[in-house]
């Protein structure tokens, strides 16, 4: 698999070369059309990254471009040399092609943020400046191209003034020319001065590959390319194709023409899967898809989360229009964009400046994580209008609106960065849930989850009992309404072992199974007692009322008359009191229960059992007429018995004939 400039990009991990350390990033242009972006680019690394024809026709760019630059720097953290492996993704400016322009600013380290000194800000300047926002980039260096035509100290304050109040208010400002190569190599430095400072993506074995690019390869088959963050993807792992839900196979991994036995988070990556074609088919993949592993979870249709409008919106600029509860937009997520439905939470409308929690229903499956960014346009696709982040990946439609879930949404939407907070909403929310998939859909790893739960059990907010964790009022609630049941049962049927399992599982059929058994578990380490398939309190013992007792007198009686060859079961159940009493005595063990017909007081069952075992003694083996002779009985009785004895590992049949086991 070839992997060139325009389907691989960089590393965000730190590899050691010969005393010099080697690091990767990624890095993204953005600004209006015709400002000189790729231009620019091609003046840093020597690539042009407008590949397609109709991008040189009309001398702009169309869809995502790549080209690579290495410089080098002291790092401000550990004052070792850098190498800088930087991959940069180069975007369109047109806006008609803004939704592509978002699918490339998605998982970058640092925005190169382009400003023409001729034209200075304008209006796509203004809506990708609010598209980073909304996406939580935080770093940029300014590129003010053109300098050579323009005013550059009149543009550089009206930059200043723009920038005010936002996330890049002191980024560097770079005054460059592409006609001259006036500025280039101060703005590799200002480049390389940023990453210097910067800490890498972290590696939290989550692994997702936001594929922007697809295409096939004669005699390789289908390549993706993306972006990798929060965890290593390997050569010949299984992965899952999100959201299709499909699994895959990587043949191969490369990164910027070099074959890798595995990517780590941020680096620029292309991977070959040969068994899946290209398309929008089940089981084919395309843009948008994204490529993770197993056990982190599904797509869903439905999420919540925090919705801002930027306050920069001008009263007469059309994206400052109230989003409207109800309203439908597209949802820009990842290197996909998703038709999606806005339901707010607690208003009619979001106004600019404002935040609200709202519910997202999208019109296909979107796998996001808690903590997620994404960005809102509307229906014309014509207007930025929005950003948001996920409070809730997969949001229960019928809870959204209910007064506890809207309180700790309202909290989870202030602190996300907390894993112990995030934890313990979701619990709450949830009710219960297996430990394993707690956060699963979340930026935080599995050992910093682990060691939440134990705080958050060490603080009795929460309880985990057989993997399932719950919150603690919860918890209490279900094991009160078991104990409850169970006590009922006790006082209705005081002559049972218990309740059944089967009937206690009916009525908490609103519990998953996984979450029952916990709670069987948690009831018996505590004063109840599983007893075969059923459960009751230790301290039960079951007893006969006074009106059954004659009931239990008879039933006795007809089964002593003839020891080895009793009446059948359907005659001594001769109603339901003699059935109630029967099962009682089967339950606690008088009665030995031999078929669905045959029924033994326990001291004939045993007398039975040893005639056979003397009988077989002496004679090694013996057939079902010999037996039943020698205990006088009837072939209606000893066939199930020998059976009962087969299956206590008692007896062992060979052909006709039966031998002892020992």
């Amino acid at each position: 698999m070839e992997c060139n400039r325009a389907s691989c990009s960089f590393v965000s991990f730190a590899v050691s070369k010969g005393g010099m350390t080697e690091t990767h990033f990624v890095i993204a242009t953005a600004g209006h059309v015709d400002h000189g972006k790729s231009a620019l680019v091609k003046a840093l690394t020597g690539v042009d990254p407008d590949r397609l024809p109709e991008e040189k026709a009309r001398q702009i760019t169309i869809e995502l471009g790549f080209a690579h630059l290495q410089l080098s720097a002291i790092s401000t953290l550990s004052s070792q040399l850098l190498t800088l492996s930087i991959g940069i993704v180069d975007v369109p400016g047109h806006e008609d092609f803004v939704r592509n322009m978002i699918a490339g600013v998605g998982s970058i380290d640092l925005a190169l943020f382009v400003v023409a000194a001729d034209d200075g800000w304008m209006r796509q300047t203004e809506e990708h400046l609010e598209i980073l926002t909304y996406l939580g980039v935080k770093r940029a260096v300014i590129a003010l191209t053109k300098s050579d035509l323009g005013d550059v100290e009149t543009t550089e304050k009206e930059i200043r003034n723009q920038l005010r109040d936002t996330a890049f208010a002191r980024s560097p400002i770079i005054p460059t020319s592409v006609r001259t190569g006036e500025g280039i190599e101060n703005l590799k430095s200002a480049v390389a001065s940023e990453f210097s400072t910067m800490q890498l993506q972290r590696d939290v074995g989550k692994p997702r590959l936001f594929i922007d690019r697809v295409f096939t390869l004669r005699g390789i088959g289908t390549v993706v390319t993306g972006t990798l963050t929060g965890g290593r993807l390997r050569r010949g792992q299984s992965v899952v194709v999100q959201p299709q839900n499909f699994e895959a196979r990587i043949r191969s991994i490369q990164s910027h023409g070099s074959v890798l036995e595995s990517a780590q988070p941020g680096m620029r990556t292309a991977i070959n899967l040969p068994d899946v074609a290209v398309g929008d088919g089940p089981g084919q993949i395309k843009r948008g898809a994204v490529i993770t592993v197993v056990d982190l979870g599904t797509a869903s249709s439905t999420l919540v989360a925090l919705l801002e409008k930027s306050p920069r919106l001008g009263p007469k600029d059309p994206a400052a229009r109230p989003l409207k509860d109800g309203a439908s937009v597209y949802l820009h997520h990842g290197t996909s964009r998703f038709p999606a439905k806005i339901g707010l939470l607690d208003r009619e409308a979001l106004d600019p400046g404002k935040q609200a929690i709202a519910e997202v229903k999208v019109n296909s499956p979107i796998f996001a994580f808690l903590g997620d960014r994404f960005v809102v346009r509307d229906a014309s696709e014509r207007h930025t209008i929005a950003g948001g982040v996920v409070l809730d990946p997969d949001s229960d439609r019928g809870k959204f609106r209910r007064e506890p879930r809207r309180k700790l949404l309202t909290e989870r939407a202030t602190t996300l960065e907390n894993v112990d907070s995030c934890a313990g909403s979701e619990i709450e929310m949830s009710g219960c849930l297996p430990t394993q998939t707690v956060l699963r859909k979340s930026h935080f790893s599995s050992e910093e989850i682990a060691e939440a739960l134990l705080r958050l059990q060490r603080h009795k907010e929460i309880v985990i009992h057989d993997g399932i964790a719950a919150n603690r009022k919860t918890w209490q609630a279900l094991r009160d309404r078991a104990s409850d049941l169970i006590d009922d049962a006790h006082r209705r049927n005081p002559e049972r072992v218990g309740l059944d399992l089967n009937d206690l599982r009916r009525a908490l059929r609103d519990q998953p199974g996984d979450v029952f058994e916990a709670l069987i578990a948690d009831l018996c380490s505590n004063n109840f007692v599983r007893k075969g398939s059923a459960i009751a309190r230790t301290v039960h013992q079951p007893t006969l009322s006074v009106e059954l007792r004659p009931v239990e007198t008879k039933i006795r009686e007809a089964l002593s008359k003839k020891s080895f060859d009793p009446p059948p079961r359907r005659e001594i159940e001769f109603d339901r009191d003699a059935q109630q009493v029967l099962r009682f005595l089967i339950e606690t063990g008088d009665v030995i229960e031999i078929g669905s017909d045959v029924v033994l007081l326990r001291e004939n069952f045993e007398c039975m059992k040893s005639a056979v075992v003397d009988f077989m003694s002496k004679n090694e083996q013996a057939t079902v007429s010999e037996l039943r002779r020698e205990l006088q009985t009837s072939r209606r009785i000893m066939v199930p018995f020998l059976e009962h004895l087969d299956r206590q590992g008692v007896t062992r049949r060979v052909g006709d004939k039966r031998t002892l086991t020992h």
